[in-house]
């Protein structure tokens, strides 16, 4: 790793959570700086891994956040509210004493996991699975934060055996491909390999913490609960609505991310039909519905001022769709229409689009 990338906490803790269809963090700082100032608000209701609300902290804007998938929140919250370095690595250490306890569980997972992940790191992940409380303790949200970052990928560079770090592989191709190429999980001691990337983490301390804040759930629900409370305290409108929807028919965020979500006390194995918005947008009047019901209410948090700034993609369905209702929902304002090059990895790049013409859209509302 080149040391003037991550030179300042913020640099370091901006790379938390691998996970594709997230904005780029120059490109987020970019927009920030640029429709908001130092106090302004900042919503985005397809959070993802959070890099909007964390740009919007750094810089010292209050976030808000909404992610239906736990895994890009847990990502969210690991940068947003990190636990102090002492405490993180203190519940770790406690954790790793009881390991043992879960031999026999480690032992009786499927073939996937044995192909995936040595004895001592299967059973350091079920001891860590069956005792972080991520959802209400800070030190439990950071570290699983952190272990979801290197739960897969490269060989030697994460916990498991050779695979994509961004896609959890399905198991039987996974099974397969590790047999045909004679691989066998890495031997690592899972505590020190962890301590380690913790002390990295923090090693330039932790970023600017302020009341940002991303919420887990349906953001048509949440986004009544945030109205009222903004309102309450006075704080509408929100100065910038900052997000990407996701793009009809490209991904299933929960699908495509099932080792991790296994983790987090989902079943061990995929599953393409986890609820409502947790597949791939292929019905496309379910997919209007989604984006009309959550603008109309992202607009009863805006005004006059306030601009709304879309990234979507390209192609015609998932962009007229998207151009369509924000005209709707936002009918006094002026659009304007930017288009993006493919020179990162997009939600449609990573699935097949390889193609160099345009392949995402800014549509930007003030």
């Amino acid at each position: 790793m080149a040391e003037g990338k991550f030179d300042a906490a913020e640099k370091r803790w901006a790379g938390v959570g691998p996970y594709y269809a997230m904005f780029p963090v120059k490109f987020a700082d970019s927009v920030i700086k640029q429709y908001t100032k130092e106090g302004d608000i900042v919503l985005d209701p397809f959070a993802g891994r959070a890099t909007s609300i964390y740009s919007a902290t750094i810089h010292k804007r209050t976030g808000i956040g909404i992610e239906l998938n736990p895994v890009g929140w847990v990502y969210g919250k690991a940068k947003l509210h990190p636990a102090k370095q002492d405490i993180v690595e203190n519940r770790l250490l406690s954790i790793a004493k009881t390991v043992d306890e879960y031999i026999e569980a480690a032992d009786n997972l499927p073939e996937f996991f044995h192909l995936c992940f040595s004895q001592n790191v299967r059973k350091f992940l079920l001891a860590a699975r069956d005792q972080l409380k991520w959802k209400q303790r800070a030190a439990d949200w950071t570290i699983m934060g952190l272990l979801l970052v290197y739960l897969h990928g490269k060989r030697n560079q994460s916990l498991s055996n050779q695979m994509r770090q961004t896609k959890s592989m399905a198991p039987n191709y996974a099974v397969r491909w590790w047999k045909e190429h004679d691989l066998t999980p890495p031997d690592i001691d899972p505590v020190n390999f962890m301590l380690k990337r913790i002390k990295w983490r923090y090693a330039k301390g932790r970023p600017y913490i302020n009341g940002s804040q991303v919420y887990l759930g349906d953001c048509n629900h949440v986004l009544t609960k945030i109205r009222k409370h903004l309102a309450s305290s006075g704080k509408l409108p929100i100065r910038l609505i900052f997000t990407s929807p996701p793009y009809s028919g490209v991904t299933n965020y929960h699908y495509d991310q099932w080792i991790r979500l296994w983790m987090l006390g989902y079943p061990p194995a995929p599953n393409s039909s986890l609820g409502k918005h947790r597949e791939r947008f292929q019905v496309e009047d379910e997919y209007k519905n989604l984006l009309e019901t959550t603008f109309r209410k992202v607009s009863y948090l805006t005004g006059k001022e306030s601009v709304i700034y879309v990234r979507t993609d390209s192609r015609k369905f998932t962009l007229d769709t998207t151009r369509n209702i924000l005209k709707q929902m936002f009918p006094d304002k002026k659009m304007t229409i930017i288009e993006q090059p493919v020179n990162w990895t997009t939600q449609t790049h990573l699935f097949g689009n390889y193609s160099t013409k345009i392949g995402e859209v800014d549509i930007i509302l003030k």
